[in-house]
């Protein structure tokens, strides 16, 4: 973290049901998710900082956001697993909008065909772990410390369905995505006793180019809507679900209503081996 002192005080808080003011920071912004979270998200009020790889399309999206939500909108482009320029991003962030009240870890790659792991392209399938994994922690750590200097904070790791059930003709995203959640529940776990809490948020099937360009959603048409996506990243980010910390939800399936009611017990919606039978010595 930089040599400077903790933060000082912010008036806007991301809590008691608005989001007013506070600030969001959401990677893989130029497109897709990313994309509708940075709009939605600004047009609820918060300031939103998009980072990305390439400089000239994030600018422009986030321009067009600003344009269409009368946000106040960031453009911040790095590679999320190149240490250095993460932590310059953050900062920068840090220093142009103020701390981070909501970190969105949703960048990430994809495999580059349908195919079994042993016919991948090393190098790829290492590239879209890394991108998932390494980026999510590199975020993490860069954002996570100053939450906790004050004392609040939200963090949204996008996850899928593919984290909890492998498909074996993409298994670079299948690992990548269980991975994080690993991440997500460590995190949460080191984090207990503080108002700043991580969660799983596996989107669905949203419309977008990179699942347009997956050959195993050809002819699909039942999208989830972003709308859901964004409804339940926002619920998240003020502090409506905390009791779901370090657990999966999953937009377009889980009722926001529900999920406000309800505690969950035990390992739910977490990731755990399920008992052979009630013999099962590991159970």
């Amino acid at each position: 973290m930089a040599e400077e002192g903790p933060p000082a005080p912010r008036r806007s808080q991301a809590r008691g049901g608005t989001l007013q003011g506070a600030v969001a920071l959401v990677t893989g912004a130029s497109s897709g998710i990313g994309r509708h979270l940075v709009a939605g998200l600004a047009a609820r009020g918060m300031a939103v900082a998009g980072l990305a790889r390439d400089g000239e399309r994030l600018a422009a999206a986030m321009d067009e956001v600003a344009a269409a939500t009368g946000g106040r909108t960031l453009a911040v482009p790095a590679d999320v697993t190149d240490r250095a320029a993460v932590d310059d991003a953050v900062a920068r962030v840090r220093e142009e909008l103020g701390p981070v009240d909501l970190l969105v870890n949703n960048a990430g790659g994809i495999d580059a065909a349908e195919e079994p792991l042993w016919e991948a392209d090393p190098d790829q399938w290492w590239s879209v772990v890394e991108s998932h994994v390494r980026g999510a922690f590199l975020l993490a750590r860069a954002v996570v410390p100053w939450m906790v200097l004050r004392n609040r904070g939200r963090v949204v790791d996008i996850a899928s369905g593919m984290g909890v059930r492998a498909r074996p003709e993409y298994s670079a995203y299948s690992v990548a995505k269980t991975g994080l959640m690993r991440m997500t529940e460590a995190l949460a776990g080191a984090l207990e006793g503080l108002d700043v809490r991580v969660f799983d948020v596996a989107p669905g099937v949203v419309d977008t180019p990179m699942t347009r360009a997956m050959p195993m959603w050809q002819g699909f048409t039942d999208w989830t809507p972003p709308e859901r996506v964004v409804e339940l990243v926002a619920a998240i980010a003020a502090g409506e679900l905390d009791q779901w910390a370090g657990r999966f939800l999953r937009a377009g399936a889980d009722d926001l209503a529900v999920l406000r009611a309800t505690t969950p017990e035990d390992a739910a919606r977490q990731l755990r081996l399920r008992p052979y039978g009630d013999d099962d010595p590991l159970a």
